[in-house]
């Protein structure tokens, strides 16, 4: 842990809170049943880029829990958070996870299903 960003911690001691990430808009509207697929073939790919399943599914569900949940899941696998709202973290090991932003949230050119 002698490394520069090796724990959750951030300067002071404190460890990093997760954050709810900042409004965002895809390049073209697009409906709830599409971001949903998209989410689904990210998750579905996301571990063949590396990393542990474990932290992987860890991830994912921290992405589909509340704040608070979320954050007692990072903690308790280990993830450590290096942009509070999710997009990039480490497992212990250093590997990197990044997360796109339409798996954390909701863009604001959501429209409805016809």
């Amino acid at each position: 842990m002698g490394c520069v960003g090796s724990s959750q911690s951030n300067g002071d001691g404190a460890v990093k809170t997760i954050k709810k990430p900042k409004p965002w808009k895809h390049p073209q509207p697009i409906t709830k049943t599409r971001l949903l697929q998209l989410r689904e073939e990210f998750w579905d790919t996301a571990p063949h880029y590396g990393g542990r399943k474990e932290i992987w599914d860890a991830l994912r569900a921290a992405a589909e829990a509340e704040l608070p949940l979320a954050q007692a899941i990072v903690e308790s696998a280990g993830v450590i958070v290096q942009n509070p709202d999710l997009t990039v973290c480490y497992d212990e090991r250093g590997a990197k996870y990044e997360l796109p932003k339409y798996v954390l949230s909701e863009p604001t050119n959501l429209v409805q299903d016809s």
